[in-house]
């Protein structure tokens, strides 16, 4: 059954909220045979993802998404979509809320939340919140467990990212695309993360492992801390610095698609936000997740509720050493210590990365439970 969907997206901190929505609405599309409409309030975020939007036009087409530009002013030309998604409680527009409430079938109101492995969660998904005005909209969690609307994940991705595997080849151009060479041998590791005290002293395990060790960083928040520890002004894209065993690569801003790539061709990835975080988790990879610092520290809570669920199955010594990676590094403390003893479990760390996304692929994908839920909706 199509329906019409309008996905309204705030751009809260760079790339997050705009990487999930933006995916999402493709596979809408591509997979559910969906009308979307995708609203977003800086189209320069939009533009870095989607590099041949044009970041003037008011409204385009996009991989079969109608892609809007979200005005300061709501047009009362707009009509409502069968289905309303609130990314990220980013506040719906007075004026289509104000429409909302005129039209004659009710449209279903989703607010999507952000990701979260916490207990609570399962128990609030889908729960309705009735408004004084009438109006009612329904919360909708993605989650690791049953009973939550699981993870974005098209359908054939972890047998397009298996096919890449397989194929030295495609991963030798692909890299030569970017124009990484990596000596033979050498670990892999890509570095995507907001500003952090700690990485000081991982590069410098890195640079004193017995490994030979190739970083690749886009560009990012983390520039800076990486200029200071190298002691030069820039680094410019392509360009190659090296450090005792640690050889440190920037690489350009890429389209999602090639962002998969990279996560793919790594052997370690460490990602932000929630975006990359769960495509780390895709890429059957060991992985280092930078959460987004929200005030009282409740970030804390959401990120030791994930570990509490990824680390079952794993050694006690390797669960050990991998926690205090996690802590060290979202508590931008020393990370060498941690980061030696988390060597020392390699093997084990690598094949749980890829048990983990195994077991989370068997749940149905965040598209697939959404469009579930507005048929049993209706």
């Amino acid at each position: 059954m199509k329906a019409s969907w309008d996905i309204f997206c705030s751009v809260v901190d760079n790339y997050g909220d705009i990487g999930v929505t933006w995916r999402l609405a493709r596979q809408m599309v591509a997979e559910h045979q969906q009308a979307v409409r995708l609203w977003v309030d800086d189209f320069q975020a939009f533009v870095a993802l989607c590099p041949d939007a044009d970041a003037t036009a008011l409204r385009q087409t996009r991989q079969g998404v109608e892609v809007c530009q979200w005005p300061l002013q709501w047009p009362s030309s707009v009509e409502v979509a069968d289905v309303v998604v609130e990314a990220f409680a980013c506040k719906l527009p007075e004026g289509y809320l104000q429409a909302m409430k005129a039209r004659e079938k009710p449209a279903l109101w989703i607010n999507l939340e952000y990701l979260s492995a916490e207990d609570w969660v399962s128990g609030c998904h889908g729960l309705p919140s009735l408004r004084p005005d009438g109006l009612k909209r329904m919360f909708f969690f993605p989650g690791f467990e049953a009973g939550t609307g699981g993870l974005l994940r098209e359908a054939d991705l972890i047998q397009r990212r298996r096919a890449f595997e397989q194929d030295p080849r495609a991963r030798s151009e692909f890299l030569r695309g970017l124009g990484v060479f990596p000596a033979d041998n050498a670990r892999l590791i890509s570095l995507f993360a907001y500003e952090n005290a700690g990485l000081a002293s991982w590069l410098d395990a890195m640079a004193a492992g017995s490994v030979a060790t190739h970083l690749l960083v886009p560009q990012g928040r983390i520039m800076g801390d990486l200029l200071r520890w190298l002691g030069v002004s820039e680094l410019p894209l392509g360009a190659v610095e090296q450090r005792g065993s640690l050889v440190i690569q920037a690489l350009p801003f890429v389209r999602q698609e090639d962002y998969d790539h990279i996560l793919w061709s790594c052997d370690f990835n460490a990602v932000r936000g929630e975006d990359s975080f769960v495509r780390a988790q895709w890429a059957g990879h060991p992985l280092l997740w930078h959460i987004y610092e929200q005030e009282e520290d409740a970030h804390w809570v959401k990120l030791n509720a994930f570990l509490d669920v990824y680390l079952k199955g794993l050694s006690p010594a390797a669960a050990q050493a991998f926690n205090a990676l996690w802590q060290a590094w979202n508590a931008g403390s020393d990370m060498g210590g941690a980061w030696n003893s988390t060597l020392e479990h390699w093997p084990e760390l690598t094949a749980h990365a890829e048990r983990w996304c195994l077991q989370q692929s068997l749940q149905a994908d965040l598209a697939q439970a959404l469009v579930h839920f507005y048929r049993n909706w209706l």
